[in-house]
Parts: C-alpha cells; structure tokens; sequence
C-alpha cells in the first residue's frame, strides 16, 4: 500500500512535471507547484531538498527509461553479425521517443512538450542531465552513425545527429503546431506514423553531401569615435 509521504512525493512530482512542461522550468515557482499539489513548501524541501533537486528528479524518472530503451535498441543492433543500415541506426534512435508520447503510462504528451520546453531552455538546472547520461547516448549513436558514414566526417555527423533531435522533439512536443500548419488532427496514436514520414527525410539528410563553401562570416564595422557634426 502507498503511504502518504509515497502520495505526496508522487504529487509534487507529477504537478511539477506538469507545469514545466507547460510554462518552463524557470518561470515555474515552487509556490505554484505546490498550490497543484496540494502540499506544502516544507513537504518539497524535505523530498527533494530545493527545486533543483525537484528538477532532477522529474527528468531523471523520464530520461533514464528513454535512453535505457535507445542503448538496448543499438545493443541489439551492434551484435549482430551485419553491418546495421543507416535507417537501422535512426529508428533504433527515434521509436523509443514515439513509444514515450504515444505511452500515458511514461508520460505521454506531456513529457514530449517537457523535452520541448528543455531544447528552449538550454541553460536551466536540469542542463547537467543533458552533460551527463544523455550526453552519453548521443556519442554512442554518434559513433554508430560515423561507422554507418564512413565518407562523412564525425563533426558533419555530429552537427546532423543535433539536427535530428529538432526535428524529432518539433513534430512531437508541438503537436498543436503541427496541427495548425497541416490542417489534419492528429492523436497520439500517429506518433508512430509521423516518426515513419520523418523517416526519408532524416535519413536524406545524413546522406547529403557536405558543402564544400564554407560560411562567410561578415565583419561588423567598428563604431566611429569621431563626434558628430551638427
């Protein structure tokens, strides 16, 4: 049987996970996390020691499943005795996050808006999930990818693999949006299509050519110290 300390830790966790998802991490105070939990200040110092310790453990009960189920994905393809394709690659990487949304159990919706709202708030508390176990899961799908493209080079694999997580976390977390702009609903049920149709076009773009021109940076022009003539 849960007990009661059980049921309000559990409350200021999903209340909290609900507002950050909403509003951010930074523009949501401790106040309005407990006004949702029905708890008092004292009950979030004493399960998570501050709101930074309430971060942590929001996004750790979401991310640690993800990137168990993105290392168990590429595990599974790494030994087999077949080289994996690059497609192989990026589905192992990209269902388990479908599987998350489409899941009320693991979060749903709200935790796809919640590594939204984490992708726009790069320098919040809860970055030092994104330097540590997260980190980790990119080099490991990193290296897989420079050995699916071995014509690539690491930094160009490394820049596209950044340019996947946009464009999975965009359909996902702003479903609203994507809503809007096509015209056609959509339940959490096409997840799994909509990872399907992003499919191709991710996978294209690994496979883009690199430009051979690089950017050119324009000089800003010193600002004058001569006065002004009136």
């Amino acid at each position: 049987m849960t007990s009661l300390l059980d049921s309000t830790r559990d409350r200021i966790i999903v209340a909290a996970e609900e507002l950050f998802a909403r509003t951010g991490v930074a523009r949501t105070s401790l106040r309005a996390i407990t006004a949702l939990a029905r708890v008092n200040l004292a009950a979030v110092n004493y399960h998570f020691g501050s709101k930074e310790g309430l971060v942590d453990e929001v996004y750790r009960r979401r991310l640690e499943p993800l990137n168990r189920a993105r290392l168990a994905n590429l595990e599974k393809l790494e030994k087999r005795r077949r080289k994996p394709t690059l497609e192989e690659i990026l589905e192992a990487f990209m269902t388990p996050v479908a599987n998350l949304a489409r899941d009320p159990a693991q979060g749903g919706p709200t935790v796809m808006r919640l590594l939204g709202q984490t992708h726009a708030e790069a320098e919040a508390p809860y970055k030092s999930w994104f330097a540590g176990e997260y980190k980790r899961v990119l080099e490991r799908y990193h290296a897989a990818l420079c050995r699916a493209l071995p014509d690539l080079p690491p930094e160009d694999v490394r820049w596209r693999l950044q340019f996947l997580v946009g464009a999975l976390t965009y359909p996902v977390a702003e479903r609203q949006l994507v809503e809007l702009v096509s015209g056609e609903s959509m339940s959490p049920d096409d997840v799994i299509h909509v990872v399907h149709r992003l499919m191709p076009f991710v996978a294209a773009g690994f496979r883009a050519p690199v430009s051979a021109s690089k950017p050119v940076r324009r000089r800003v022009p010193a600002r004058s110290t001569q006065p002004r003539k009136r």
